[in-house]
């Protein structure tokens, strides 16, 4: 075959590939590449649109709600010796939480002398106040480091040491001031008070926030947060704490204002906290125990801060 013969071929050739995929954008063969077939089955579509997941389920949300709302009316006011009971039970709850979101960020916190930290802080502050919580917190971290320092050592040990007692000053040692509340006269009220306004705070910034929220507040932290819905978190919370201190404990309107907006500050901050944490140890909710809220933990944020503080402020307002 001579040179001219062989040109005419290969021309003829490049010209009868495209006739026979004419309309095909992709190439001779369907790809750029020219090496794999398009698919062509029209029940499954070759691109699939991007969707978002549920958002949150407001009816079960307001569901399991009430229901935790009625066992702890139940046990503050109903079965008074009960309560202590439900406080260890909700701290473990969120202490395993914690414990195993830990995990995601690559510590390794023992669960065991942790839960049985949880436990001794309970009975202690209930036998002794203050002076049974300080110490039985201080002997829990002292067994927390035996424990950790007695599978391995080094810098691990050390970093797995301090998770844990991060965990126990975040968890049970500020959810035990919730008992020191009820220890005080008229502890059921102030109980009460300690809880109703950090989920006044929730309440008051979500409506807000979903009806006139445009102002991010920390959108690298919590994006749905906004100025608008910190704002309507203060009017609800200052209402909230100025009805509970002047028809229960009654005391001035304005002890329950100053009261009310301090709480709201702390009780915002504990959920930015918690969301940050959340952020960097890359999890959605610390737990799915309860539907519409995520784990216990997420309950508890604002309350676990909540709690010293009105403590404290009940002592410096009403001395």
């Amino acid at each position: 075959m001579t040179a001219d013969s062989r040109r005419e071929a290969a021309s003829s050739t490049l010209e009868a590939v495209p006739a026979a995929t004419a309309g095909d954008p992709a190439g001779p063969l369907g790809s750029p590449a020219g090496l794999i077939a398009p698919r062509t089955d029209p029940e499954v579509p070759a691109v699939h649109a991007k969707r978002r997941g549920p958002g949150r389920n407001l009816p079960a949300a307001i569901a399991v709600g009430l229901v935790m709302g009625g066992i702890l009316l139940g046990a503050v006011f109903a079965v008074p010796r009960a309560f202590p009971v439900v406080v260890a039970i909700a701290l473990c709850l969120g202490m395993l939480e914690l414990t195993r979101a830990l995990s995601h960020g690559g510590l390794r916190v023992p669960a065991v002398p942790l839960l049985v930290g949880v436990i001794g802080m309970v009975v202690s502050t209930v036998s002794y106040g203050v002076g049974g919580l300080i110490v039985s917190t201080a002997a829990a971290v002292c067994v927390l480091i035996l424990w950790r320092v007695s599978e391995s050592m080094g810098l691990t040990a050390l970093r797995d040491v301090t998770g844990g007692v991060f965990a126990l000053a975040w968890v049970p040692f500020l959810g035990c001031f919730i008992l020191l509340l009820f220890a005080q006269e008229g502890g059921p009220w102030l109980v009460l008070l300690a809880v109703l306004v950090p989920v006044a705070n929730d309440t008051g910034g979500y409506v807000a926030g979903v009806l006139f929220g445009s102002h991010p507040m920390a959108p690298s932290i919590s994006p749905k947060k906004s100025w608008e819905g910190f704002a309507g978190s203060l009017v609800a919370g200052a209402a909230a704490a100025i009805i509970m201190t002047v028809t229960v404990l009654d005391e001035a309107w304005w002890i329950g204002a100053i009261l009310g907006l301090v709480l709201v500050v702390v009780s915002t901050g504990g959920d930015l906290a918690e969301s940050l944490l959340k952020r960097d140890l890359r999890i959605k909710d610390m737990g799915h125990l309860l539907p519409g809220h995520g784990g216990m933990l997420d309950r508890l944020d604002s309350i676990l801060l909540a709690a010293p503080t009105t403590y404290i402020m009940l002592e410096i307002l009403l001395p």
